[in-house]
């Protein structure tokens, strides 16, 4: 993905003649989060609508508070831009429109990538220039993600109960139906802010509250046990990262 995608309003997604494409250039985040918190949790909202090749954020101060995430195909990448316009994504609203630049890895699929070449710098002074390149320019790092796509909330279908990776040691508990619901198996580098921007996308979510001692666990509140129940259903298997797959369950009371 280039750094030259659009960077113009998200209004309803094909700004100035841009067509419906596979990529969504996403700007408006907040600045303070880091980079490997931003793009978990773009993978953790945007996975519902359908398989993401890529999700790009870039540290450059150029860049900062702006995303793109790649689709499989331009229905999922409509869907999630109908979706998640405005949506608060930590406590400000996204702005959304498809990428007016392809990127690398679609164009890498289509066969029509090429190599870019830096631009040459003009009136540069030789003295500058020779200590210029005597330093190694690492360039923008891109932060990227190839996940599986697990459906969501609002008319996406959901999930059948899918049973936790085998040789986890989980502990799956059969208590009461009620309104607060277990979660386990987490990384634990998962934040509350990330769990949020999961379970709050479901009608009565009310908090997150997970233990500084126990890491890879968390405690989600619902406003009634069938609202909780629905977070579950659709969020059982969620997987985080590669590697830890959600276990959701009621919390004993």
């Amino acid at each position: 993905m280039s750094g030259e995608a659009a960077v113009g309003g998200a209004g309803g997604g094909e700004a100035e003649g841009v067509q419906p494409n596979v990529t969504i250039y996403i700007n408006n985040l907040n600045e303070k989060i880091k980079l490997e918190e931003l793009k978990k949790s773009l993978n953790a909202v945007f996975s519902q609508f359908g398989k993401i090749l890529d999700v790009l954020a870039f540290k450059t101060l150029k860049h900062k508070g702006q995303a793109w995430v790649v689709f499989e195909d331009v229905a999922s990448a409509t869907e999630a831009l109908k979706r998640m316009q405005d949506f608060p994504f930590y406590d400000k609203p996204m702005r959304i429109q498809y990428a007016k630049t392809k990127s690398d890895i679609v164009a890498k699929a289509d066969g029509t990538f090429v190599p870019r070449e830096r631009r040459k710098r003009v009136d540069e002074k030789p003295e500058k220039k020779q200590k210029r390149e005597q330093h190694h320019d690492v360039g923008q790092v891109g932060l990227g993600v190839n996940v599986n796509a697990y459906p969501g909330v609002y008319g996406a279908p959901q999930l059948t109960q899918i049973p936790f990776a085998g040789g986890q040691n989980v502990m799956v508990q059969d208590p009461v139906p009620n309104n607060i619901l277990f979660v386990q198996n987490l990384p634990h580098d998962t934040t509350p802010m990330m769990l949020q921007m999961l379970f709050c996308q479901y009608i009565g979510f009310k908090e997150v509250r997970m233990v500084a001692t126990k890491p890879g666990i968390a405690f989600v509140e619902y406003g009634d046990e069938t609202q909780a129940l629905t977070a579950m259903t659709a969020l059982q298997g969620f997987k985080i990262d590669k590697d830890n797959q959600m276990v959701v369950t009621y919390a004993k009371k």
